[in-house]
């Protein structure tokens, strides 16, 4: 479906600011919608003004719809609505004593300019399905009332007002609490979910009468409420704007309060309040706050006893006198230290995932600053987010490649002082494919012993790396000749 704005930049010479004008009316205009039990249709005006073109459009959810299907794009010639072009042409709002007749369906329209500064830049067709209407009641009679002052302000340029727009996602509607107050703040009609929400705040008689940001302070403890400033202009209709306020103790209510002042003839004659109450929601956010920080704890404590046990090892192997046992307890020291790194990283993170281009890194330097020759690793592209599970054991992948090329692949052996000096450059090369990744490990070393079969080598080490591509990351692992001459290792391995 094509976007407000784009539909206005094809067909319209409506300029940037009149689209994000346009835009925050359709940003609040479920409101309307609600408080009519109508059907919006926002209609731009053609740019060789030969009709009208569908912009955008909002169904009721406190009523039936009078559009089963969606009109957006749709384009209305000039003629075929008289109500839309006179309230185009007039810039005042058209009402039509009949009802139009769709699928055996009564529908009262009425048509709304939008007003910006001195010109009308739209005009919002307001759609009435009439099976739904019946008799209605003092709720259905303050809905109807607060919509025709909205509609009113549209057609004067009052709405939407220039300030503050809604900051929270879960910002309240029309069904969950309805408030109306005058001029002076004091409660002239309450839904009654509005007077539930008040009733869990500690309420015990009506809203009716009552100014409402007294009866606020006085059920709600000053560390749960906003500024007074804040309190009174909202909770006083005076400004468009929401806050949150709540009762005290973790338990307590929290609701959200958001005011939109109303203006019709340009003159502040009260405001709509509406209120959700979101303690439920509240408690989940605490609750996963709380799992959170309990998953970082965990995963400190993790990386805390890796290093305990790396540290064990390292003190069993300065009191072995066997080469060959010094040098298998450090390579385990190393193992341990790369899962360590994952830990800590994780610790630190927000969500279950980590950025594996820094793990790469450390895990490089973990390597090669014990190595026995001055061998550098360089990084190419960007592994990205790896989940933890991925990315525990490709850090063992890593760990064991990178240790295998700096061991072999520029071993001294005899009198190889000058191999030792000169060292060499491992790069390790990562890219995203879609749901894949590839990485290339390339050294510039001596290569693989003649007639080397991966399947038959009897390394450890490379023993641990084929188990964990193909059994823990579900993907294959190839050794071979590297452009350079040294060895290449080259991954594929398939993403969550």
């Amino acid at each position: 479906m094509p976007s407000l704005s784009s539909i206005a930049r094809r067909h319209t010479d409506l300029g940037d600011e009149d689209i994000e004008w346009l835009q925050r009316i359709v940003a609040d205009w479920q409101i309307v919608a609600d408080l009519s039990f109508a059907d919006l249709v926002l209609w731009l005006p053609d740019r060789q003004r030969t009709g009208y073109w569908a912009g955008d459009q909002m169904r009721p959810t406190t009523g039936p719809t009078a559009y089963v299907d969606d009109i957006v794009g749709s384009f209305l010639a000039v003629g075929r609505r008289r109500l839309v072009d006179a309230a185009c042409e007039q810039g005042r709002i058209a009402r039509d004593g009949d009802p139009e007749w769709r699928d055996e369906v009564p529908v009262r329209v009425e048509a709304i300019p939008v007003r910006r500064g001195e010109r009308v830049i739209a005009v919002i067709a307001r759609n009435t399905n009439l099976l739904g209407v019946r008799t209605p009641s003092r709720l259905e009679i303050n809905y109807l009332q607060t919509a025709g002052d909205l509609t009113k302000m549209i057609a004067s340029g009052h709405f939407p007002a220039p300030g503050q727009r809604s900051d929270h996602a879960d910002s309240p509607r029309v069904g969950d609490g309805f408030l109306r107050v005058d001029a002076g703040g004091r409660v002239v009609y309450a839904s009654p979910n509005a007077l539930s929400v008040y009733r869990k705040l500690g309420l015990a008689g009506d809203l009716t009468g009552l100014l409402l940001a007294d009866l606020t302070r006085e059920l709600v403890p000053p560390r749960r409420r906003p500024d007074e400033e804040t309190l009174s202009a909202v909770l006083g209709g005076r400004a468009h704007r929401d806050t949150e306020i709540g009762s005290g103790g973790l338990e307590g209510v929290a609701l959200i309060v958001r005011a939109i002042p109303l203006r019709p003839d340009g003159e502040h004659i009260g405001g709509l309040i509406l209120l959700r109450d979101v303690t439920d929601l509240r408690r989940r956010d605490r609750e996963l706050i709380t799992k959170d920080a309990t998953i970082r704890e965990i995963h400190h404590r993790v990386k805390n006893n890796l290093q305990t046990v790396a540290a064990l090892l390292r003190l069993q192997a300065r009191r072995i006198d066997s080469e060959e046992a010094t040098a298998a307890l450090n390579e385990a020291v190393r193992r341990v230290g790369s899962i360590a790194i994952v830990h800590e990283t994780l610790s630190q993170a927000v969500e279950e995932t980590v950025d594996f281009d820094e793990i790469c890194d450390r895990l490089a330097r973990l390597v090669t600053d014990v190595g026995l020759a001055p061998v550098r690793v360089r990084r190419e592209g960007r592994f990205g987010e790896l989940v933890s599970e991925q990315a525990t054991a490709l850090a063992m992948v890593v760990t064991e490649l990178l240790q295998n090329a700096v061991e072999h692949g520029y071993a001294v052996s005899g009198t190889g002082e000058e191999s030792a000096e000169e060292g060499g450059e491992i790069v390790v090369a990562a890219q995203r494919r879609g749901h894949h990744l590839d990485v290339t490990i390339d050294d510039d070393g001596t290569g693989l012993p003649e007639g080397f079969e991966l399947d038959s080598s009897p390394s450890l080490g490379l023993s641990i790396v084929k188990t964990l591509v193909e059994s823990e990351l579900g993907g294959h692992l190839t050794l071979g000749e590297s452009p350079d001459g040294g060895t290449r290792a080259e991954l594929s391995i398939p993403l969550d």
